[in-house]
Order: structure tokens, then sequence, then C-alpha cells
């Protein structure tokens, strides 16, 4: 029985030691060298953690050889990686941190000046200064990983939070080989498959692609965040490395497509595209497989406290443009429950709230028990014994085929540009941190993807001015797009704002 995934990784090791294992622009990486580089890194986090296992490890770096080495060393070190986004704003990467509490934080050379004045106190690894040639012992490095069982965790990833703090969901190893397993079985994915990594660190889908590397020996080609923006330059260079696979959220999938850049620059070797994180307009996924008519095209569904998704559609027949892509059937040893309004099995074509049980559920929110308790409940259709599951507040329904099919969010959680947002966090902030507005409502124009801020204020504000004060305590993705001041915000009979009304205003107009 496999315990942990670095048992993957060893196998591959053995197997394709001098096959490239990542590409970073110019430079590269044998599954040879990044073995003796995370050996030697994971030695030395050990000496520092001390003798204890399972601590949160937190690394501040671009995605590069080096992000990758840090994380599969933190593995390796019987720990659990937590990657932090190095362009958010400081006041946020310090909410972070004062919530996990991380042992270390890995960094280099051009972030430590950045991460000792967030961090305080907090100890730093600098990779710049850690030395590549430092021995290490194998033997007690496996010892520590007996210590682990399947259940322990693996990562945490930050999602966003209502309080303006956002959420760690903690990720064990049993549920990743669980989704790995399944996905080269079911998917069928090859043995020197090429991916092209557009994710950034911080998504779930970068920690699959790890997980690839370790359990195919599979090759990641980073794709940096800097050519988001070029989606011909990004083609570019899948062309140039003869990328096999991708696992995008459709955003830039979609500029690709109304560029018609897949004519101008085919792609004869990519034979996979999975797509998840937001709904792909069923116009722009048809030109793409129009133009890769050998290629599978899988569309994944599963919010952040699921590990990776929970449900998948291979889209094997004609769909047309105005036809949704279905979010499909779940994956193995996952099991979907679509809940009424009465906490009962909705019929077919009945919409209700898709919630999920099996060994995919993340184990909680780090340091957080009253929202793990809030979010992981127990099993209304159980009432024999304790069985949990996660309440995603998606809506669904199945179709005559059995099909799931997604129909939108139950609360003022979102999916924007592939990160899921909580809408009363930006709120929160406008309102009660940077006191910008006197009241607020933020929706979501779904048709548009944008971000829109309703506000009351006594006085006109310049929007640049609130754009900029925003720009402080946000990432670029939670940034509204567009800013509506009214004199007074509409109000339901119990004196709430009325944000049913304000998401009619923007999504039925």
């Amino acid at each position: 029985m496999q315990k942990n995934v670095i048992e993957y990784f060893e196998k591959n090791v053995r197997l394709y030691p001098e096959r490239i294992a990542v590409i970073d622009g110019e430079k590269s990486i044998t599954f040879n060298q990044l073995n003796i580089l995370v050996k030697s890194l994971a030695f030395k986090l050990t000496g520092s953690i001390r003798e204890e296992c399972n601590k949160p490890v937190a690394v501040f770096l671009p995605k590069s050889i080096g992000s990758v080495v840090a994380d599969l060393a933190i593995i390796y070190s019987s720990n659990l990686y937590m990657n932090l986004d190095t362009k958010s704003p400081d006041s946020r990467i310090r909410n972070v941190l004062d919530l996990i509490q991380p042992a270390l934080i890995i960094t280099d050379n051009n972030n430590v000046d950045k991460v000792v004045s967030i961090s305080g106190d907090f100890s730093i690894v600098n990779l710049d200064e850690f030395n590549e040639d430092q021995l290490y012992s194998e033997e007690f490095l496996m010892n520590r990983l007996e210590q682990l069982t399947d259940t322990d965790p693996l990562c945490i990833i930050n999602t966003s939070g209502s309080t303006g703090t956002p959420k760690g969901v903690v990720l064990n190893h049993r549920s990743f080989i669980d989704f790995t397993e399944w996905a080269i079985e079911t998917l069928k994915i090859g043995d020197a498959e090429i991916i092209g990594s557009l994710s950034p660190l911080v998504f779930d889908i970068y920690s699959f692609e790890l997980c690839m590397l370790m359990a195919k020996g599979s090759t990641i080609v980073l794709i940096q965040d800097n050519l988001s923006a070029f989606p011909a330059a990004i083609l570019q260079l899948m062309q140039e490395k003869q990328v096999s696979f991708i696992f995008w959220v459709p955003t830039i999938m979609v500029n690709v497509a109304n560029m018609d850049l897949l004519r101008k620059i085919p792609l004869p070797s990519l034979k996979t595209v999975w797509f998840a994180g937001e709904v792909f307009p069923t116009k722009q996924f048809n030109y793409w497989q129009k133009h890769l008519p050998g290629a599978m095209f899988v569309n994944l569904y599963g919010p952040i406290e699921i590990t990776l998704d929970c449900t998948y559609f291979i889209v094997d027949r004609e769909l047309k443009d105005e036809e949704p892509i279905p979010i499909g059937f779940p994956c193995r040893n996952t099991d979907i429950l679509i809940l009424n309004g009465h906490n009962k099995k909705a019929a077919v074509n009945e919409e209700g709230e898709l919630c999920v049980r099996g060994t995919s559920l993340a184990m909680g929110y780090y340091n957080n028990p009253e929202k793990t308790a809030t979010a992981f409940v127990q099993n209304p259709l159980n009432t024999s014994y304790p069985e949990i599951i996660y309440r995603t507040g998606d809506l669904v329904y199945k179709n005559e085929r059995n099909e799931i099919i997604f129909k939108g969010r139950k609360d003022t959680l979102i999916k924007h540009l592939g990160y899921r947002i909580e809408l009363g966090e930006i709120e929160h902030v406008i309102i009660n941190t940077l006191k910008l507005v006197e009241n607020g409502c933020i929706v979501y124009n779904f048709t548009k993807k944008e971000i829109i801020l309703f506000y009351e204020a006594q006085h006109d504000i310049p929007v640049a001015e609130i754009r900029k004060a925003i720009a402080m305590a946000f990432p670029k993705y939670m940034i509204p797009g567009t800013y509506i001041r009214m004199e007074e915000l509409p109000r339901n009979t119990n004196g709430k704002i009325d944000r049913l009304f304000l998401n009619n205003k923007v999504n039925h107009n």
C-alpha cells in the first residue's frame, strides 16, 4: 500500500535518471539532479525543524526550478508545503503567516528582504545561500517518511475568506494518490508526458503537476506568469517544447480561441487537454476541439476543499455552442450528493446543492476549527454513524443522461480567472478595514466575468483613488472592474442590502 507521494518519485528517479524533469526558460534539470538537490535541502530542513514532522513550511518564490525543489524537499522532510503568492499585498501575506504559523519560510535573494519585512520573527531559509553539495543521509530521510501515514497532510492551499484572512485548506497524501491513480487509469496519462504548466504555484493544479512529475516521470515546462498576457508566445513555447498535456483554467483558452491562434500556431504534440476552475464557453471550446481533433478533452470540477476535482466529463460528443459542457460524473472513490432545499436527493432535472463525500475531501481549514465545522458537516442522508460531507454551495442538476450540469453559485463565493474568491472578503476590507465607503456590495457579472462594486458615499470619490487603495490590499484578480455609486443601496424587507436585486441587475439585463 502506498503511503506517500514520495514513493512515486523514488521509483521514477531510478527509471529515468537522465530524463528532463523541469524546464524553466533556458534552464533545465534532470530527475537525477533534482533528486540530489531535493534530498540535500530536505536534510537541511529537518535540522532546522528538528525532530518534528507534519509542520507547515511556507514557500515564497517565483514559479521556477527552485520552487519545485523547495516543495519536493518539504515533502521529503516529512512536512507540508504552502506556496505563497509573491504578488499578493504584504498585509494579505502577513495575515496568512499569522494564521498558519509556518515552521520556516523558504525564499531567495530577490525576495528575502520582502519576506523579512513581512514575516518578522519567522525563520527563513534562503535557497541562494543553500550549499547544493551538502551531504545528506538518505536512510534518515526514509526513516522519517516511514513514520507518516497516508492521511498525513501534504500541503496547504489558501483560499479567500469572508473576514479578510484567507482560509488554509489542508490536503493529504491519500487524496492526491487516489486522484492521481484514478487519472492515470481513466484519463490515459502516458509515461512521457510533457506538461505545459500555466497555473500559479498557489493553485491545486500545480500540485497535481508535481504529482505527475513524481508518478509518471512527466516533464514540466514552466510557463511564467508574465506570458499570460501573450497567448501567442505561450503557444510558441508549447510548440517548441512539444507539450503533450495541459491542465488549464479556461480564461486563456478563450483568448486563444478569440484570437484564432491555433490556426496560426498549430500544436500537433498536444494530445490531452484538461480544463477546470470556471465555465468554459462552449463556442470557444468547440474552436479548440476543431483544431485538435485527435486530443482528449476533459472538463473537471471541484472546489479547493476537494483534492483537485471530484467530477469529470470526457467531451466525446458534439455540443452546440449554446449548450453547456457537463461537469459529468463522480471521480472514483468520490460520491456526489445533489441535495434540494429539504436536504433530500434531488430528482432528475431538479436543481440542488452539490455535496461531496469520499477520500477526496480536504482535512479542513488549518487553525480554523469553527470554519471547518461549518463547511464539513454530517451527511443529512445518513443518521446511523458519523459521515462528513462538504457542501460546495454550487447549484447543479442531473440531466436525462445522468450527467451533472453546473448552474451557478448558491452564495457569494465565485470562481474568477481560476481563483476562488469570497466576495464578502472584498466588501469587508473596503468597508471595515480601508473605510473607503459608508456601505457597499460586491456582485459578480458572470457573462462579462467582472467583479462590480456598488457603494454608498457622501462625497464623490474618484474611481482611480478607490482602485489604488484596494490594490494595496488585494491581488489584481480580486480588484473590482466596475464601480457604481448609488445614493442608497437597495434594501430588502429586513433592512439588509438586497444582494439578489443587484445580482439580477447585472446578470439579467
